[in-house]
């Protein structure tokens, strides 16, 4: 088979966790991180998922992320605070905000938790799925790793992919979860296809001279385009303000292009948000009302040579079940990068009877 057998997501999980140990990182954090890292894949984000573990691991190498954290929160109030993340890998500084958002979003209708000195986190669905698990709203945001976008008009890189997330409960199988880059296409998912050797679709990038960029090798020679024009603008530089100015984290020219620098603390500035429907007097209602007007929306004829309506995550709940029971699947790429991975940290690797890796 072309992307050859799968594999445990127990045996995915422990190996990324011993590649995470044999760059320093203690036990517990590097078993927390690498499974945040195997449930984007099981959930299909794979461009923020296990794919990333190069970049991690090159981070912790350089110095440039501190793979011995101490999570705290510097700044609190009943329904907010921040979180500052000691330059740690990321996951650990969202999975905390996220707890403590939901905690207080429990105990007085909404919690807002900022995060500063944090760094990439895979995708933000981690970040929000579990609030609408629990019956929640949730919401975040993230200052991009890196800027590949300029100003409305402009031709300085000033900014990032600046992802936002959304969910919220609904009766049925599936919650709403709604997680998409500022930008037509996330850099994530322009590195797949410079891995799988496969071009970019125009529309996604445009070099200096305004011509489409369809090269995935030439990224560096151009820039990402933002949703909508000036409305992506607008809406990168609102989160950007969000996420990154009200911590006290980095937006514009101070964020650091994670991948290419590895030596440098990146300040990633994100905010994870929790609200509870009881506070607005609805309560379990709100999944009961979402789910009928999903409904109506699922029942809309389709139009000539489209599928049938979806929301945002249907179909997420039986995929990442199957994972979980059937093993994940892994590209020929990915599957050679994590072998190589495995000898760079003197591991066993995961695939070790597999010819295409």
């Amino acid at each position: 088979m072309a992307d050859g057998s799968p594999i445990e997501t127990e045996d995915l999980i422990d190996f990324v966790a011993r590649a995470l140990m044999a760059r320093g990182v203690p036990k517990a954090d590097a078993t927390s991180v690498a499974g945040l890292m195997v449930e984007a894949d099981i959930f299909g984000y794979s461009t923020h998922g296990v794919f990333r573990l190069r970049q991690y691991l090159a981070r912790l190498a350089g110095g440039g992320c501190n793979p011995t954290p101490k999570i705290s929160v510097v700044q609190e109030t009943v329904a907010t605070a921040v979180v500052d993340g000691d330059n740690g890998l990321g996951h650990l500084a969202m999975a905390a905000a996220r707890d403590l958002a939901i905690e207080k979003a429990r105990n007085t209708g909404i919690g807002w938790v900022g995060v500063r000195g944090g760094n990439h986190a895979g995708p933000l669905a981690l970040y929000v799925r579990p609030q609408a698990e629990a019956g929640l709203l949730g919401m975040a945001a993230a200052v991009g790793s890196a800027n590949h976008v300029p100003p409305y008009g402009g031709s300085d890189l000033l900014i990032g992919t600046n992802p936002i997330a959304f969910s919220a409960p609904a009766t049925g199988p599936d919650p709403f979860v709604f997680d998409m880059a500022t930008t037509v296409a996330a850099m994530g998912k322009i590195k797949t296809l410079l891995q799988r050797g496969e071009p970019m679709p125009e529309g996604w990038m445009v070099g200096r001279d305004g011509k489409p960029l369809t090269d995935p090798a030439r990224k560096s020679e151009g820039f990402l385009l933002p949703i909508g024009g000036p409305k992506g603008f607008g809406l990168s530089v609102a989160i950007g303000l969000m996420a990154g100015v009200l911590n006290g984290a980095a937006f514009g020219s101070d964020v650091v292009d994670f991948t290419k620098d590895t030596t440098s603390p990146t300040n990633t500035g994100q905010f994870v948000v929790a609200i509870d429907p009881a506070a607005f007097g609805i309560g379990d209602g709100f999944a009961e009302e979402a789910a009928r007007v999903f409904s109506e929306m699922r029942a809309s004829t389709p139009l000539p040579g489209h599928d049938p309506v979806r929301l945002p995550g249907d179909g997420k709940t039986a995929l990442a079940a199957s994972r979980r029971e059937n093993g994940l699947t892994l590209n020929a790429a990915l599957r050679r990068d994590l072998n190589a991975l495995a000898g760079d940290c003197d591991i066993s690797p995961p695939f070790p009877n597999d010819p295409a890796a």
